[in-house]
């Protein structure tokens, strides 16, 4: 009887190995079976130790997406720039931050279904809204982001790129700066979460026709291998029922954020 029933639970075992092993997709990956993430740390969308534990926003839909598809998540803890770079370079098969769709970054990577809304936000100690009041300050804003381009053409040598927010903030706080270009939704998170930016208002940039961001804002979403169809399709997949479920709109509310920023409208990408 007790062969009978280990041999029956065998079987079980077997067979429900089998069932799971049939339900998850092949993807292919850098690493097989591994689903690499390259991250930064840009809280709340993710927030990242150098010990490479992660959560967030992001975090939240990629190990989602990971459980979903079988996969153990491999996370690289670094820079905005090097997030990208590993991608490109065939390190990671992620890359996550708040990423928005630009048609320059599709030259090179391709990117997932969008996830919410990224609105532009104005810094400054004089509370501006809208971008007219600000042409003739000394203005920053931080590279990578797609608006750069438009307030290149606005400001000329009056703009001044930055390589991460603390920078900007920085000369923003020692009046070294008048106005800084950021991101609304995790500036106004860590002003309220964590003291940042005191004494700076940050408002939502009002439409304005010459800065496409603020007519016009970017979706954004998850970058991935050029190329790799069968990511792509799962990640998206994913990404979809996150939205359909409401999970999405929790995770986005969870931290503070009006869940309205999930309804993203049909995909587009930004110059």
């Amino acid at each position: 009887m007790k062969k009978t029933l280990v041999a029956f639970a065998a079987v079980s075992f077997i067979s429900t190995q089998l069932s799971f092993a049939a339900d998850c997709k092949q993807i292919e990956t850098v690493s097989p079976g591994q689903l690499t993430v390259a991250a930064y740390d840009y809280p709340p969308f993710t927030f990242a130790s150098p010990d490479g534990a992660i959560s967030g926003i992001d975090p939240a839909i990629v190990k989602r997406f990971a459980t979903d598809s079988c996969l153990e998540l491999v996370t690289l803890v670094m820079d905005p720039a090097a997030t990208i770079q590993s991608v490109v370079a065939g390190k990671a098969d992620l890359a996550i931050g708040s990423w928005n769709r630009t048609e320059n970054r599709r030259k090179v990577l391709d990117l997932s279904a969008p996830l919410y809304i990224d609105h532009m936000g104005i810094y400054s100690k004089a509370g501006y809204d809208e971008i007219e009041a600000t042409v003739d300050k000394r203005a920053g804003t931080v590279t990578g982001f797609f608006w750069v381009a438009d307030l290149q053409k606005l400001f000329g040598t009056n703009l001044k790129l930055y390589p991460t927010p603390v920078a900007l903030a920085q000369d923003l706080a020692a009046d070294r700066l008048d106005v800084g270009f950021l991101g609304y939704n995790a500036g106004s998170y860590n002003q309220k979460n964590n003291g940042a930016y005191p004494g700076i208002a940050i408002k939502m940039a009002k439409p304005d026709e010459r800065i496409q961001a603020t007519v016009l804002p970017p979706q954004t979403a998850i970058l991935y291998t050029k190329g790799n169809q069968s990511l792509g399709k799962a990640l998206d997949e994913s990404i979809a029922a996150q939205h359909a479920d409401g999970s999405l709109a929790k995770t986005i509310s969870d931290v503070g954020f009006d869940p309205e920023i999930t309804n993203v409208g049909e995909p587009r990408f930004v110059k």
